[in-house]
């Protein structure tokens, strides 16, 4: 299994409540930069895991044209910046999908990492910022960590 772990793209500060801020142009522009990066290495997507917050649901909205059509794209309320890390590494356990992509927040998505790639450190994640690792037989391997500023 391939799993790209995906940091939202720069949201703007002001907004009512966390779960509201959207994405600022620049977000907009580095998430399709990476998209783009990552999109030879994703010969089809099985499956998208997205935050309900408002700036990953528009991460996702914004490069989905870039990136093979996924046969799911599923929101998880567990993707939220502080959410329980094992019930989404759990549920990654579980699936038999080739390609994942999540899109997700600190300090989540440097825990899902930590958490499926034994002897890692949580990595932190730039904005738009990707891992890839690749998962087999119940073990993780963290291959690649991008981010805008170096692809």
């Amino acid at each position: 299994m391939k799993i790209i772990v995906m940091r939202h793209g720069e949201a703007a500060h002001e907004a009512g409540r966390d779960d509201l801020r959207p994405l600022t142009d620049t977000g907009r522009v580095q998430s399709v930069k990476m998209a783009q990066w990552v999109a030879p290495q994703l010969p089809r997507l099985d499956r998208v895991l997205v935050s309900p917050f408002l700036r990953a649901r528009q991460t996702w909205e914004t490069i989905q044209s870039v990136l093979p059509e996924p046969k799911i794209v599923e929101e998880i309320h567990d993707l939220v910046p502080y959410g329980r890390v094992e019930p989404v590494t759990d549920y990654l356990r579980a699936l038999d999908d080739e390609y994942i992509l999540i899109v997700s927040h600190l300090p989540l998505v440097g825990y899902i990492v930590h958490e499926l790639c034994a002897n890692s450190v949580p990595p932190m994640f730039v904005t738009s910022g990707m891992a890839g690792i690749t998962f087999k037989e119940g073990q993780g391997l963290l291959e690649w960590m991008e981010g805008p500023h170096t692809v």
